[in-house]
């Protein structure tokens, strides 16, 4: 056993003071799907449902090793690291100031405010998780408190190595792959580590949200890089630039071993694990079994372990997944109709639609000249076919439409 495996077991045995080891489940639904062995390592049946407990409680634990009189702890994150830190913070008794954006889902805000109790402070500061961190990294310095970065730290790295060493002591033989979310960094820095040294033959890959591939960025120029737009939709990894020491043991993974997973498509697979299998996860959570389907091929056959980082999903948020995940799917579009002011034209529309077909938004934008108005239409169906009959029936009766369901700007502003 390596070094690093050492510390990690450590952590792992510390970490047995707050929770269990949490489950490594074989997944029958997504084996048969895949003709594979896929476990899921639940990470979102933690204490807090989420990873992020192990490398919060893990860093904690040292620095109070180190200075027992340490009493005053910060922290930035989008919502998972501060329930873990919030969670520790009780724990060891100490207090805890944390920082979050303005952004986060107040299902993960209220929970930081269960789990911290007396102990905890919170600020929500910033759009975006980057400007979050710099509020509370300024704060740290005036206040002469412990930073806790959410993946930056070494500490935090071990701790979220525990994963590794539970998953090895879970299973008869290590698994021939290893589906990771990548976010800022620190969990697939740790397990990886720890594989290296005790199952050097198992193979990785890291899946990250499309809107915030700062890994494959780092990738691409050979060290980290902070990108210019971040699709804030999957909060628990949307993150600008991948941590330097995360990275620096990351260093050595190919190109080919990121993958990118559509934020509209995540929310199917969310869905689906809802729906089938009764299992809720979060966005980032859901990142690793979302990368299945482009691994389909390379799969069958073998061992996979998909790592569910998180399950602090926001009912509230349930609508929009749902319609997302629609318009992914090609189940639900939206067209700007310029339709003609003359008795009939909407029923002659109407008259377009399939069996299955329903109108799920309607509504007259503005006249746009005397004899035509421009209408917004939404509209769902159970067959992906059906818009293709549609689209041929209006140019056969020249109605003038544009498709804007894949128009970023249009969709936000009108739909």
């Amino acid at each position: 056993m390596g070094e690093f495996s050492r510390r990690a077991r450590a952590a792992t045995e510390a970490l047995r003071d707050l929770f269990p080891a949490t489950p490594l489940q074989r997944n029958e639904h997504l084996s048969a799907r895949f003709d594979a062995e896929i476990w899921l390592k639940r990470e979102d049946l933690t204490p807090v449902r989420s990873y992020k407990l192990r490398g919060a409680f893990t860093a904690m634990r040292r620095a109070l090793v180190v200075d027992p009189g340490k009493a005053h702890f910060v922290c930035a994150s989008a919502g998972n690291h501060a329930q873990g830190m919030a969670y520790a913070c009780r724990h060891f008794g100490v207090r805890g100031t944390i920082f979050m954006p303005v952004t986060t889902p107040q299902q993960k805000i209220d929970k930081t405010r269960i789990f911290g109790g007396n102990s905890v402070e919170i600020q929500l500061v910033g759009d975006y998780f980057d400007h979050t961190l710099a509020a509370a990294q300024d704060y740290c310095a005036k206040a002469a408190a412990q930073f806790l970065s959410p993946f930056d730290d070494d500490d935090v790295i071990e701790g979220q190595a525990s994963i590794a060493v539970e998953i090895l002591d879970q299973l008869p033989d290590p698994p021939d792959l290893v589906i990771l979310p990548v976010g800022g960094g620190g969990l697939a820095a740790g397990v990886t580590a720890v594989f290296a040294e005790s199952a050097p033959a198992t193979d990785f890959r890291f899946v990250e949200p499309l809107g915030g591939t700062s890994l494959a960025a780092a990738v691409a120029a050979g060290e980290p890089v902070t990108l210019k737009r971040v699709n804030s939709f999957v909060d628990g990894a949307a993150v600008a630039r991948i941590g330097a020491r995360p990275f620096a043991r990351l260093n050595g993974i190919r190109a080919e071993q990121v993958l990118a997973a559509p934020e509209d498509r995540i929310c199917i697979t969310m869905l689906d694990m809802l729906n089938v299998e009764g299992i809720v996860l979060e966005p980032a959570g859901a990142l690793s079994v979302d990368a299945l389907p482009d691994l389909a091929d390379a799969i069958r056959g073998r061992r996979v372990v998909c790592v569910t980082s998180g399950g602090n999903f926001d009912f509230e948020r349930l609508p929009e997944v749902k319609e997302r995940a629609q318009r992914y799917a090609g189940l639900k579009k939206y067209f700007i109709l310029r339709m003609p002011q003359r008795p009939g034209a909407l029923r002659e529309f109407l008259e377009m639609l399939g069996p299955d077909d329903d109108i799920a938004r309607f509504e007259y934008l503005k006249k746009s000249a005397r004899n035509f108005g421009s209408v917004l239409i939404g509209i769902e169906t159970k067959s992906a076919d059906s818009f293709a009959e549609l689209r041929r029936k209006m140019d056969e009766a020249a109605f003038s439409y544009r498709d804007i369901t894949n128009d970023e700007a249009l969709a936000d502003f009108l739909v």
